[in-house]
């Protein structure tokens, strides 16, 4: 459970939306951070995450989840202390994860949890993230991002058909 959570009073995120069929689809997507304006935590080591509802042209903030149990940047965790599955659960109901770094053990919490983690090699701010996520999801967006939308993926019938 985080130690903070901060949730705006009025959200035009999934709840205004999920009743409106001609939306497209909506990502919920998390961003570690250390300062609310950019990616530049890596999972164990962020107090904060930024959650935001995603189309392919607008962006809600949701909420900050805030954190003071966590290890340092080096990965570096707590003997005996379970950082990881409080930070898991308060993040369930987003699709994606973007983070510097994320352990093994973590990661597959993360993945057994329905969550795609997104690792990025560099700080990169939450507005870029935002528009490179909402590009993604126009025209063909790759498979990985297909099943975190919950669209269908495309059929394979192609390969069947002979040449001849």
């Amino acid at each position: 459970m985080p130690e903070r959570r901060l949730q705006l009073v009025e959200s035009h995120g999934k709840e205004a939306v999920s009743g409106n069929t001609d939306v497209a689809p909506l990502l919920r997507i998390a961003i570690a951070t250390n300062d609310m304006k950019s990616l530049n935590a890596h999972f164990g080591g962020a107090n904060r995450f930024s959650i935001w509802d995603v189309t392919s042209d607008d962006a809600h903030f949701v909420e900050a989840l805030g954190f003071q149990k966590i290890s340092d940047q080096s990965g570096s965790h707590i003997e005996g202390e379970d950082s990881i599955t409080p930070k898991v659960e308060a993040l369930a109901d987003c699709k994606l994860l973007f983070i510097l770094a994320i352990g093994g053990p973590a990661a597959a919490k993360v993945v057994n949890a329905g969550i795609h983690p997104v690792k990025l090699p560099a700080e990169e701010s939450i507005a870029s993230i935002i528009k490179r996520v909402q590009e993604m999801m126009k025209g063909n967006p790759p498979p990985w991002l297909r099943k975190a939308m919950g669209m269908p993926s495309r059929s394979m019938d192609f390969l069947d058909e002979d040449d001849d």
